[in-house]
């Protein structure tokens, strides 16, 4: 073969290997990427409560770009390879600067002694071999031990640079350890009542902490409307975030149509809730992407949504109309539109079970009663949660639940606790509610 050809085709295995060795180092780092910000999602609520953002921000900027960037750079020698790791920067000595500084003297002279050594015995069997090698390899041989000092140098420094960034990967793959996500599955079309059981159960933020829920125990029916009632510190909104997981459970468990929402995963679960809460949460995008993120939906049934939701003739009014832009947190809209536009969502989702969380609390009486009375009519035959602040708005359901200290101390329908006089009926009556009429709204 020429040698314009066989330079040529060492180029191309040369170019391959690159591409091949450039295309698998991105791979890894997507892979590593997507199983962290997987598992990031899927954490219990606690975890947030004692690791610092700061943290879980360096995990998904500093340790990915040294993934992407660093640690391949350290790999690019084939002498790695062959050599591995000979001397390693522990990480204990980082904070000794003194101590590092007398390590790299004492690794300098041994390794100008090795250099040495390779010259010395370059040029002896140079000397033992005088009239078989040629003149032109024996300086080869000398020229190319001189560089062997050099080349020692940068595989050592190399090796520690390997060493110290590998920690990167230790810290990602510290949180792509998921012991939460189950691969178990709920059955196909579940929740298909809407029924809600209550066990015993039991809660706390953190286990060094006190129980919030403390052996809460009932049923909800399928299609039933519960209000939730108690004072500050009662246990209404641990209740809601237990539903959705926020918070995983201290004892007990908690059954929606009699499969235990513990044994699967968070998406299958949260998909089939819907919660209207007391801060509405919108993203910067347009307003249809708030209000179908996924593209799951018509236009015509984002319109039919926004109708129902008493929301249809102020976007009509808008220049953009679904595309006009909303703004981070929705800034641009008032507080009532912010949170008819999270009851359109609801509507288009239209899930088995619906939580309001004290969702009119920071409105108008006027947009609460477009809330409640699109929630009575679309939502009939949903079962719906209301975490009450007005007890108006929940005079109308078919039981309340009353919480004082993470216990459940009435159950019953409205008419009863009111019969009852105890602790329902002293909130009625510090509320104006002094008889067992519903309210119209």
């Amino acid at each position: 073969i020429a040698p314009q050809v066989k330079f040529s085709m060492y180029l191309r295995y040369l170019h391959a290997v690159g591409l091949w060795y450039s295309f698998w180092v991105a791979v890894a780092s997507r892979v590593m990427h997507q199983q962290l910000l997987s598992n990031i999602l899927r954490v219990p609520m606690s975890f947030f409560d004692t690791t610092p953002t700061g943290r879980i921000v360096n995990r998904f900027a500093k340790d990915i770009f040294t993934i992407d960037e660093t640690i391949p750079m350290s790999f690019r020698s084939w002498l790695l390879l062959l050599l591995g790791p000979v001397l390693g920067a522990g990480r204990c000595l980082s904070h000794h600067p003194s101590t590092i500084l007398s390590w790299c003297r004492w690794l300098a002279i041994r390794l100008e002694f090795v250099g040495s050594l390779v010259v010395f015995f370059s040029g002896l069997l140079a000397v033992i071999s005088k009239g078989t090698l040629e003149g032109g390899i024996v300086g080869l041989s000398v020229s190319s031990a001189l560089n062997v000092t050099q080349t020692l140098n940068w595989l050592v420094r190399m090796s520690s640079e390997l060493e110290t960034n590998i920690v990167a990967v230790e810290r990602v793959h510290e949180y792509t350890k998921a012991p939460w996500v189950t691969e178990k599955r709920p059955p196909r079309g579940w929740p298909s009542k809407g029924e809600i059981q209550f066990v015993d159960y039991k809660v706390r933020y953190r286990p060094e902490l006190e129980l919030v829920l403390q052996g809460v125990t009932c049923n909800i029916a399928g299609t039933e409307k519960v209000g939730v009632v108690g004072r500050t510190g009662a246990g209404k909104s641990s209740l809601t975030n237990c539903l959705f997981r926020l918070l995983e459970a201290a004892g007990g468990s908690i059954l929606i149509d009699e499969v235990d929402i513990a044994t699967i995963g968070l998406h299958d679960l949260r998909q089939n809730l819907t919660i209207i809460p007391q801060d509405p949460v919108l993203f910067t995008g347009t307003l249809r992407m708030n209000l179908d993120p996924f593209d799951q939906y018509t236009d015509e049934e984002v319109w039919k949504a926004l109708e129902l939701a008493h929301l249809k003739t102020y976007v009509q009014d808008l220049p953009e109309g679904l595309l006009h832009l909303v703004s981070e947190g929705g800034e641009n809209l008032s507080v009532g539109q912010r949170q008819l536009v999270c009851l359109a969502r609801a509507v288009l989702r239209k899930a088995k079970i619906l939580i309001l969380d004290e969702a009119t609390a920071a409105v108008d009486l006027e947009t609460d009663n477009l809330i409640q009375t699109t929630i009575r009519s679309e939502f009939a035959d949903c079962t719906v949660l209301t975490i009450a602040h007005r007890l108006h708005t929940i005079m109308d359901s078919n039981r309340v639940m009353v919480l004082q200290a993470g216990r459940i101390v009435e159950y019953d329908s409205p008419e009863e606790l009111l019969k009852k006089q105890g602790v329902f009926s002293v909130m009625a009556k510090d509320a104006g509610i002094v008889n067992t009429e519903t309210t119209t709204l």
